[in-house]
């Protein structure tokens, strides 16, 4: 009697997979398993042909990695690069790249990550965490040319010629089409049987932390669990709020030495350390501290740096993934000494800018970073000709104006001179309207991805000085509000706990610890976390921590706070804290979520 049809299929997949078992990395590692191994050449639903005659491997044995988001490790790994391209369109080419951990290490698991700035990708600094929890991990080029090309480099295709094919890859569709060939790359490798389920998880920060979020708000199924960081969230107004701070010191017509506003930063910490109930370095409460600080008692305060080199922006500045620094501060060059006392126009500066820009009817237009954040879109630089400080404005918000909007083949904009708050709001608004179903990346109805079971989660440093906490508040709420806005506050929270979860960092910077604050720390296992909690159901209360003053952190919207003279430590609710990370964005006549 023969053997019925699905018993023959499963017996073929359990002798597959114990034929695949008997590999070494070393056999996965040629070409010729690797092409056995891609998936079909048409893919279905995408419309692309993979080309097998583009496949390259490269063996790593012994490879010392570390990250902010993992912790320093050795490992082996196999990396497997191949192209395809979309059928209909002339002289397009994507290419993908994978590493693939040892079969021993594989834990039928596939992870996306994401880039930083304008990369769609961040090289192989995230794709080890792949490794690291038994996953093939990958990384795209968009279809730009190469893994080192940034979007903003093929956005036109002349003046005034949107390449918009490359907009919707940068905006989604390249991260789908990466997970999706992933995915089944990594079953066919190691001949995972189609009864065995591969989890696939997506990790990122910055632009990676909005990629991520769009495939959540576009594609239910295609991630179990997601980790995002930072994420590039409404990219119009964040991209143009880039030059509030030169804006606002042209409005005043001052411009402090950085020393001015590094010497009020750094007395902002020194009040606000213990508002959490502990003195230990960390303003893990800038929400109490924004209530409660007043700028006006930093004026008189002296303050000297001495001279510099250049290149470093702020005094212990940390920046984030994707060449931060030198496009927000293009003209960050040698220093002079600078001596002297706060001044109430420095302090003036500062409060406009935490408090963030208002127009001239006095509506909100968009918020800035969290008191105790390094004022870095309000940094000045030093004119050696002239001997004096002035404004170069930041190359995100310039460049977006010049090439995004106006389409000009230009990098920055010439000067900030004439250009008002209003003028920033309308920028922003036309942006959003000209990109909203590519790179806004707001959509606040997450049903579907609830529905398919996968989890999030969103972490932000608190004191992250290039995308501020609050813009990651500001989505959860407006996610809350869309699809549980007839509960009550804290039941809505606890809705959304079944499988969003946002975490503020307290004392972190953007996507990373805070040199500023180093017992803040940084969350380096939420890969870990979101594992634990897709596949085994343990969803996180916390997450663990790095950081010597805190080692936990509280899940929104519950804040840390210290008891016993700073010995017993706890999350707790407190509606005036919670208020004070609300903005209304009332200076737009349509919703800003």
């Amino acid at each position: 009697m023969r053997p019925h049809h699905s018993a023959l299929a499963l017996s073929s997949g359990i002798i597959a997979a114990v034929q695949a078992a008997s590999l070494s990395l070393a056999d996965i590692c040629t070409i010729a398993y690797t092409r056995s191994a891609l998936p079909i050449s048409e893919e279905p639903g995408l419309g692309i042909t993979i080309d097998a005659s583009s496949v390259t491997v490269s063996l790593t044995t012994n490879k010392t990695v570390s990250s902010n988001w993992y912790p320093s490790t050795v490992i082996d790994y196999c990396t497997v690069t191949f192209a395809y391209s979309h059928k209909g369109l002339d002289n397009d080419t994507v290419q993908v790249s994978y590493l693939v951990p040892p079969t021993e290490k594989f834990r039928n698991r596939y992870l996306s990550t994401g880039g930083g700035g304008l990369a769609i990708n961040s090289g192989t600094r995230s794709t080890p965490s792949g490794v690291i929890v038994g996953a093939v991990a990958g990384i795209t080029d968009g279809g730009f040319g190469s893994f080192n090309t940034q979007f903003d480099a093929v956005f036109l295709l002349a003046n005034g010629t949107v390449n918009w094919q490359a907009t919707y890859m940068f905006g989604y569709q390249a991260h789908h089409e990466l997970a999706v060939l992933g995915k089944q790359f990594a079953r066919n490798l190691f001949k995972t049987p189609e009864n065995e389920k591969i989890y696939a998880y997506y990790q990122g920060c910055s632009e990676g932390g909005r990629e991520g979020w769009s495939q959540a708000q576009r594609f239910a199924g295609q991630f179990d669990g997601l980790v995002t960081g930072a994420p590039a969230f409404r990219f119009s107004q964040l991209q143009t709020n880039h030059l509030s701070g030169g804006v606002l010191e042209e409005t005043m017509g001052y411009y402090p030495p950085p020393c001015e506003l590094e010497k009020i930063r750094n007395l902002t910490i020194a009040a606000c350390d213990g508002l959490d109930g502990k003195v230990d370095g960390v303003v893990a409460r800038s929400d109490l501290c924004k209530l409660v600080f007043d700028y006006e008692k930093t004026i008189g305060e002296p303050y000297h740096c001495p001279a510099s080199s250049g290149g470093g922006g702020f005094p212990g500045n940390t920046r984030g993934p994707g060449g931060t620094t030198k496009r927000q501060f293009p003209g960050s060059g040698p220093t002079p000494e600078q001596n002297g006392t706060v001044t109430a126009k420095g302090v003036a500066i500062a409060k406009a800018f935490t408090e963030g820009l208002i127009d001239s009817r006095g509506k909100r237009i968009y918020l800035n970073p969290q008191p105790s954040s390094n004022f870095a879109d309000a940094q000045t630089t030093w004119n050696a000709d002239k001997g004096a400080w002035e404004i170069l404005p930041s190359g995100f918000g310039g460049g977006w104006v010049t090439r995004f909007l106006n389409l000009q083949d230009k990098s920055n904009l010439d000067s900030l001179k004439g250009v008002t708050v209003d003028q920033l709001r309308d920028w922003m608004a036309f942006g959003m309207q000209k990109y909203y179903d590519s790179l806004q990346t707001t959509w606040p109805t997450l049903g579907s991805f609830q529905a398919a079971g996968g989890k999030i989660l969103h972490v932000h440093g608190e004191e992250d000085s290039s995308i501020p906490a609050a813009s990651s508040v500001h989505y959860y709420e407006s996610v809350r509000k869309v699809m549980h806005g007839d509960l009550s506050y804290r039941e809505g929270t606890k809705a959304l706990d079944d499988f969003y979860r946002l975490y503020i960092v307290p004392g972190g910077e953007h996507c990373s610890a805070n040199s500023a604050q180093p017992n803040g720390g940084w969350p380096m296992t939420t890969l870990q976390t979101v594992i634990k909690w897709v596949e085994e159901g343990v969803a996180p209360a916390t997450l663990n921590n790095t950081g010597k003053g805190i080692s936990s952190i509280c899940r929104w919207p519950l804040r840390p706070f210290w008891t016993g003279n700073g010995t017993k430590f706890d999350c707790v609710f407190d509606q005036r804290s919670v208020d004070s990370w609300m903005y209304t964005l009332d200076a737009f006549d349509f919703p800003v979520y």
